[in-house]
């Protein structure tokens, strides 16, 4: 063989090598920008938790089993089944988030973004809902607190 077809073959195979190992990042699997960074419920009086979201990575905080409240239905608890406190590969699409738990992908869970502007200080907000069991969950996130990883 001559040195020109090593030096393909050999740019192919790691081509090849490169995008294997890195097949999320190439497949668009990421969290879109404006869903990046730390979230905390609104209404922590009947559920409180936390999500922080990186580039590909999204950390459950709180929304333990023991915040279910007195005659309460637990299938309303955000997030109910995922493991919490680690950092599990997500991604966002279409209006969904998914996310890898005990190696697999969970059903997408569908939200709604946006983002206002407040007075006094025209301090700009954004929101994530999402709906558990029929149970609206606002979690609230300052512009200024964007993650960037």
């Amino acid at each position: 063989m001559n040195q020109k077809k090593i030096y393909f073959y050999v740019s192919l195979l790691t081509i090849f090598l490169i995008t294997s190992c890195y097949s999320d990042i190439a497949a668009g699997r990421r969290f879109n920008a404006e869903l990046q960074g730390t979230w905390v419920s609104n209404d922590p009086a009947i559920y409180s938790g936390t999500l922080i979201i990186n580039y590909e990575r999204i950390t459950i905080i709180g929304y333990s089993e023991s915040q279910t409240p007195p005659r309460g239905d637990d299938n309303n608890r955000p997030f109910k089944g995922f493991t919490k406190g680690t950092a599990l590969k997500g991604y966002s699409e279409e209006g969904k988030i998914f996310i890898e738990d005990g190696g697999m992908v969970q059903e997408g869970i569908p939200y709604i973004y946006w983002d206002d502007n407040f007075p006094p200080d025209y301090r700009k907000v954004k929101f994530l809902r999402f709906t558990f069991g029929g149970r609206v969950e606002t979690l609230e996130n300052s512009a200024n607190d964007m993650v960037i990883f």
